[in-house]
Parts: C-alpha cells; sequence; structure tokens
C-alpha cells in the first residue's frame, strides 16, 4: 500500500491471485465476478478485478457533459444497472472519491478595500496547511545533505475555521493594521471531487466493463441496451473508447481488407487462367465458406470479434486453393477428351483426397481451441477456431457435394 499524489485517492494496493490449473477450477471470468461481488459491498473503496481475455481492458466509454449534477446521477445510474447484466464482470470508472476540502469564497469588495488579492489568500492558508513550496523552504546544513525545514499549523488547528479565518494575510494598508483571513475571505470545510476529467473539453466520466464470459461484442450490445443508455439526458453524450473503438476501426478495415484481397486473388486468377468465367467459379466457394464460418460462431456462442476475422482470412486462402485444385484439373481433363460433365466428376474423384485431407489437418488443429482443451484459456482463440471449422465443413460438403468448382467451366 503506497500513498499517493495530485489529489488521488490516498492509498493504493494491489492483490495477485495465482490460481489452480484451469482444470481444477472455475473459469477466470467466473472467480473474477464473485470476487467483485464480494468487494461491492465495500464502503469508501474502488476495486479493479482482474482482466478480460488478452490482457486488455473490456468494453471502454466516456460520458461527457456540461453540466457535472447531471453526469454524477447518469453516471451512477447506469453503472448500477450494468452490474445487473449476466454478461457484465467487474463495472468500474475513474470517478474520484470525494475528499474533504476547505472552501475559500473571497469577498471581492473587501479585499479591493484592504488591498489584498486571491493570490494572497491562498499563499497564506497553504503555507499555514501544507507549507511553502521546496525551493522557498529555509534548509537544515549538515556534513553531507540538506533538510527542509517546514513550518505549518498542527493537524488539530487545520480543522478549526475560526483558526484559519485568524491568520494574517498581506495588504496594502499601513503597517500595524493587519488583516485576517475571516475579513476578506468565508471559509467552510466540505466535501468535492479530488480530480476533474475533462473530454473534448467537457467533464467526463470514464467507465470500464469487463465482460464475464470473455466475449465484447455480446457485452457492448448489452450495455447499449440497458434502460439508462436508452433514455440520456440531452446533455450527455457517450463516446466510446479503449477495444470498443478499436473494434469499429478493425471493422471498417478488415471490409476494405477483404474486398480488396477478394479483386487481388481476381486478378491473380485471370492472369493464370488466361480466362474471365473460371476465376469467378473459383471465388463462388468464398460465400460458402463465409457462411459456414457464421454457423461455427453460432454453434460455439462465439461472437464476432478480431480471433473470428483472423479465420475468416484463413477461409479466404482455403476456399481458393480448393477451388484451384478442381478447376484446373476438369479444365484439364477437358483438354484430354472428356466431356465437361465426365471432367467435372473425375476432377472431384481426384482431387478429393487433397482436400478432404487438408479439411482433416486443419480441424483436427482447431478442434482443442474449439472444446478449449489443455490449460490455456481458450476464450481468444475460440472464435477463430470455430470461423474456420464451420467454413471448412460447409465448404467441402457443398463443394464435392454439389459438384460447384465446375459450373461455367465451358467458359
Amino acid at each position: 500500500m503506497e500513498p499517493s499524489s495530485g489529489g488521488k485517492a490516498e492509498n493504493i494496493a494491489g492483490l495477485d491471485i495465482v490460481l489452480a490449473p484451469r482444470a481444477e477450477r472455475i473459469s477466470k471470468q467466473e472467480i473474477e465476478r464473485k470476487i467483485s461481488h464480494l468487494l461491492a459491498e465495500v464502503p469508501g473503496a474502488r476495486f479493479t478485478v482482474g482482466l478480460s481475455s488478452g490482457g486488455e481492458t473490456g468494453y471502454n466509454f466516456s460520458l461527457t457533459s456540461t453540466n457535472p449534477e447531471v453526469l454524477e446521477q447518469t453516471a451512477q445510474q447506469i453503472m448500477t444497472e450494468i452490474r445487473a447484466l449476466p454478461s457484465a464482470g467487474a463495472v468500474t470508472s475513474d470517478r474520484s472519491l470525494p475528499r474533504q476540502e476547505l472552501t475559500v469564497m473571497p469577498d471581492r469588495l473587501a479585499m479591493a478595500d484592504k488591498g489584498v488579492t486571491t493570490q494572497d489568500i491562498a499563499t497564506t492558508l497553504r503555507v499555514a496547511t501544507v507549507g511553502d513550496y521546496e525551493q522557498r523552504l529555509s534548509k537544515l546544513n549538515l556534513d553531507t545533505r540538506q533538510i527542509p525545514i517546514v513550518v505549518r499549523l498542527p493537524d488539530v488547528a487545520k480543522q478549526n475555521v475560526s483558526q484559519l479565518e485568524g491568520l494574517y494575510v498581506p495588504s496594502a494598508l499601513p503597517a500595524g493594521q493587519g488583516v485576517r483571513v475571516g475579513e476578506v475571505a468565508d471559509l467552510n470545510f466540505g466535501t468535492g471531487p479530488a480530480q476533474i476529467n475533462r473530454l473534448d473539453r467537457e467533464r467526463a466520466i470514464s467507465i470500464t466493463v469487463q465482460p464475464s464470459d470473455g466475449e465484447l461484442g455480446d457485452l457492448v450490445q448489452a450495455v447499449k441496451s440497458v434502460p439508462a443508455m436508452q433514455t440520456l439526458p440531452p446533455s450527455i453524450t457517450i463516446i466510446d473508447q479503449g477495444r470498443a473503438e478499436n473494434m469499429a476501426e478493425l471493422f471498417s478495415g478488415f471490409v476494405i481488407a477483404m474486398s480488396v484481397g477478394v479483386v487481388c486473388i481476381l486478378g491473380v486468377l485471370i492472369l493464370l487462367f488466361g480466362r474471365l468465367l473460371q476465376p469467378f467459379t473459383i471465388l463462388m466457394a468464398l460465400p460458402l465458406s463465409i457462411g459456414g464460418a457464421f454457423v461455427g460462431l453460432v454453434i460455439t456462442n462465439s461472437s464476432l470479434s478480431m480471433p473470428s476475422m483472423i479465420g475468416f482470412i484463413m477461409l479466404m486462402g482455403i476456399a481458393t486453393k480448393n477451388s484451384i485444385l478442381l478447376v484446373d484439373y476438369a479444365l484439364i481433363a477437358q483438354r484430354r477428351g472428356l466431356a465437361r460433365f465426365e471432367a467435372i466428376m473425375d476432377a472431384c474423384r481426384k482431387r478429393a483426397r487433397p482436400i478432404i485431407m487438408t479439411t482433416i489437418a486443419m480441424g483436427a488443429g482447431m478442434l482443442p481451441l474449439v472444446f478449449g482443451w489443455g490449460d490455456a484459456d481458450p476464450t481468444f482463440r475460440r472464435p477463430m477456431a470455430a470461423a474456420v471449422l464451420g467454413g471448412l465443413v460447409t465448404l467441402d460438403t457443398t463443394k464435392l457435394g454439389s459438384d460447384s468448382g465446375g459450373i461455367y467451366i465451358d467458359g
């Protein structure tokens, strides 16, 4: 436990927990959820329990407003409703804990009459309560070092408003006519935020929600559907940050990358076959594989995320390779004198073995990730494996079963 500076929480402590092997315990997300539930009843403290899969924070968004009171109430209501979601784990915010503060309200007319400035009042109270700046302090010279000498009021006097109001403050009055702080300002003790955060020049509160099941996409949808998020006051604005913001950029970039990839594959195939219809026939396998990938995600209850997108890119290469094997061999069989239908059937019979071998090898590598075998946490990699496995099964059954690889083979 160590003290912090800058007006933040007085003490910060960290606790590392070493978990038992995954086969001998419940999931890490469930453990984090139970710990968060137990710590929620501790007053005057704020806890952050664990991280989501991949070592990154979960869904992070900021609420901004020019009205601090409405912002505080809205943030508290949203956090309360999010904690009730089954897909939400730990819910934290960067709202500073309220701390006792001394409020000084200068009397400008009295200050002008006695020649006192706000800087004079602030300097007097600062020196009396926390001491002067270190570079201005007197030093006690020793043989090897200097020790600063701090002169300030005792802690008991700092809590007494009458003693603080009795301090003398520099003024423009003649010598001997001192001015007390209480004559030019009103002092009161109260509470207030220890730190004020701003985003786009407005007061901001950042809220972070950890997913309980490791899936960020479902969590974002659930959070945005809570009643408090649907009925926000007009002065409140929501700004996605962190992984949610990165995911939005990732989706848009992925669509562009997929489109560019398909165009490049089409160009290479046109140069390879010297025709136009065969490349389009080969690329017909891509929708079949993508459809199967979505089926795999639905069966495994996985969301569309970065790992699943990686699986889509892998499927593009495998589907294109399998289609090239069928179409290329069918064209060779046609040049040897076989009719179109016989050439297609011959290509399917002779090229089925390498295609099935590729599928079995890839499926054998993805099955442990789908079922979560091993000691590693499969949460991050399961969507990728589910997308690849579902796409391969759909691709092979439709490709070889319906002979779709030979459509328009006469070109």
